[in-house]
């Protein structure tokens, strides 16, 4: 263990760098179906033609950076547990695991719906798809509240910003709902 022992700090740039590549998948994948579904409820050819260049986009976006990176975040993330085990007996970092699996049920849902939509399967709207874009950002926000403060209580505070932006997002929502509304341009 001596040996990783030496490369810790290497090991936990390459977690925090995959684990950025991920919330960037995460943080596009769902615009990207927000766009498929749109596209969908155009009259050919512009359907034809957007929904297979958006498909394809989504498929690379997918398949090159979202899972290899969510793989590679898992393992090095496991990689360091394995070399400070204690890490596992902090209170904070309970809490930030079920944050953990939070992350990764969402992005098993994703799937879901990149699956649904590669297949033409439309069951979602768009506006669905605009709220579900947000879930990944509400995570991202625990998770560093808690890595940074590192505490298991103090993260509240954290959460309470969340739900305070979540609030904010959705009034934003709404006024961009409304102004599409008036200008379908926009």
């Amino acid at each position: 263990m001596d040996v990783f022992l030496d490369y810790y700090l290497y090991i936990k740039a390459l977690h925090l760098i995959f684990i950025i590549t991920w919330f960037a998948g995460l943080f596009y994948i769902p615009r990207l179906f927000v766009y498929q579904i749109e596209a969908s409820q155009k009259p050919s050819p512009d359907k034809d033609i957007l929904g297979k260049q958006l498909k394809l986009m989504a498929k690379r976006l997918w398949h090159i950076i979202t899972w290899p990176s969510a793989i590679l975040a898992t393992f090095f993330g496991i990689v360091l547990f394995i070399i400070n085990p204690a890490l596992l007996q902090l209170p904070w970092m309970h809490v930030k695991l079920a944050f953990v699996l939070l992350l990764i049920i969402y992005h098993l849902k994703t799937h879901q719906y990149f699956k649904q939509l590669q297949n033409g399967v439309v069951k979602k709207s768009s506006s669905f798809m605009r709220i579900w874009n947000e879930g990944a950002t509400f995570i991202l926000f625990a998770v560093i509240f808690l890595a940074l403060l590192k505490s298991a209580i103090n993260w509240v505070f954290g959460v309470v910003g969340i739900v305070v932006l979540a609030v904010l997002i959705m009034l934003g929502f709404k006024l961009y709902k409304n102004i599409r509304e008036k200008n379908p341009e926009a």
